[in-house]
C-alpha cells in the first residue's frame, strides 16, 4: 500500500480539505484527488464523501483513520530504527486532558511547543471526561489517576496529591474541623458523586471524605466549577494541588486537615495506547510537557 497516498488521506481527514493536504505534499489538487481516488479503489471503500462545498469523513473512513495513522508512525520508527535519520515532527496530534490542568498548564505555553514544531498542528480535547484513546483515535492523553489499563503504555508527568479545602469565610462561619470524624458536621462538595474517599494521615492514621453521612447538595463533574463553589464559601472539597496552589497562596482558600490528603499513589501521566509506535510528533510534545511542567512542577512549591 503507497504510504504518500495514506499520508494524504489522514492530511486530508484532518484538515477536511483535499486540495490543502495535497498542497502540504507538493500536489497538485488534481494530483491529490486522483491518488484518493486510487487509494479508495484499492481498499474497495469511500474513505470521504465529497460534495462542491465541503469534505467529510466516510463511516468507512473514520474507522480506517487510525489504522493509517499507525502505518504511517510504523514507516518513520522503521526509517529511524535504519539510521535514515529522525523523522521530523509533522501532522495533526489529537491530545486530551483535564480542563482544569490545561487551562493552568498547557494552554499558557503551547505557542512555544508551535513555535518549534511549526508543522505540528494540535487538535486538543478538553474535559474533567475521559475519553477512550483508541475509539478517539487520540495520540496522547494527559490522565489525572492510577494508570491501571494494560492497553496503555505512559510516562509520569508529576505526582498530584488530593487535598481538602474550604474558603476562609466558609470555616469563619461554621468553623475547622481538626479531625475526619468532624467533616460529618460540615458542607462537603462532592467531585462527580457521592462516593467516600479514604483519607490518609501522615503519622498512618485514616478517616473517610463521606458525602452521603454529611450534608451535600454539590456535586460537580467539572474540577474549575469546584474549585469556584469552593472559594465563594459553598463547603469543604477534595481538591488537586495543583488546581488550588495559587488560591492557597493568596488567601482565597485555606488547606483543611493539613495532616491528611485524599489521594494514595495517584499521579499525572501522560499515557496512548501501547499498540501505537511512539511517533515523532507525540515524542517531542510528551518531552515538551515533561521539561516545562513536570520537571520541577510549580505546585509542589510553596
Amino acid at each position: 500500500m503507497d504510504t504518500n497516498s495514506l499520508r494524504l488521506f489522514v492530511l486530508a481527514a484532518d484538515k477536511l480539505n483535499i486540495s490543502a493536504a495535497g498542497r502540504q505534499l507538493g500536489m497538485a489538487p488534481a494530483v491529490a484527488s486522483a491518488r484518493l481516488a486510487k487509494l479508495e479503489h484499492t481498499l474497495g471503500a469511500d474513505l470521504l464523501h465529497r460534495s462542491t462545498r465541503k469534505v467529510s469523513l466516510s463511516q468507512e473512513g473514520a474507522e480506517f483513520l487510525p489504522f493509517a495513522r499507525e502505518i504511517l508512525a510504523q514507516e518513520d520508527a522503521g526509517r529511524a530504527a535504519l539510521g535514515l535519520g529522525q523523522p521530523q515532527a509533522t501532522g495533526t496530534l489529537r491530545f486530551t486532558a483535564p480542563s482544569t490542568f490545561a487551562q493552568l498548564y498547557i494552554a499558557p505555553i503551547l505557542h512555544e511547543f508551535l513555535q518549534a514544531h511549526p508543522n505540528v498542528t494540535l487538535d486538543l480535547r478538553l474535559s474533567d471526561t475521559a475519553y477512550d484513546l483508541i475509539e478517539g483515535s487520540f495520540d496522547l492523553a494527559l490522565r489525572n489517576m492510577p494508570l491501571e489499563d494494560t492497553s496503555l503504555k505512559g510516562r509520569k508527568l508529576a505526582d498530584d496529591e488530593r487535598i481538602l479545602c474550604a474558603s476562609p469565610d466558609y470555616l469563619h462561619r461554621h468553623g475547622t474541623p481538626s479531625t475526619p470524624d468532624d467533616l460529618a458536621d460540615h458542607t462537603l462538595i462532592a467531585f462527580k458523586s457521592l462516593t467516600r474517599s479514604p483519607l490518609f494521615g501522615k503519622d498512618g492514621r485514616t478517616g473517610t471524605f463521606e458525602p452521603r453521612t454529611a450534608s451535600c447538595n454539590l456535586v460537580f463533574d467539572d474540577g474549575l466549577s469546584q474549585k469556584i463553589a469552593t472559594v465563594a464559601g459553598a463547603g469543604i472539597s477534595v481538591n488537586s494541588r495543583w488546581s488550588v496552589h495559587q488560591d492557597l497562596i493568596e488567601g482565597r482558600l485555606v488547606h483543611v486537615l493539613p495532616d491528611y490528603h485524599a489521594s494514595q499513589d495517584t499521579a499525572l501521566w501522560l499515557v496512548y495506547p501501547k499498540a501505537n509506535v511512539l511517533s515523532a510528533k507525540v515524542r517531542v510534545f510528551m518531552d515538551f510537557l515533561l521539561e516545562r511542567i513536570g520537571k520541577s512542577p510549580i505546585w509542589t512549591t510553596q
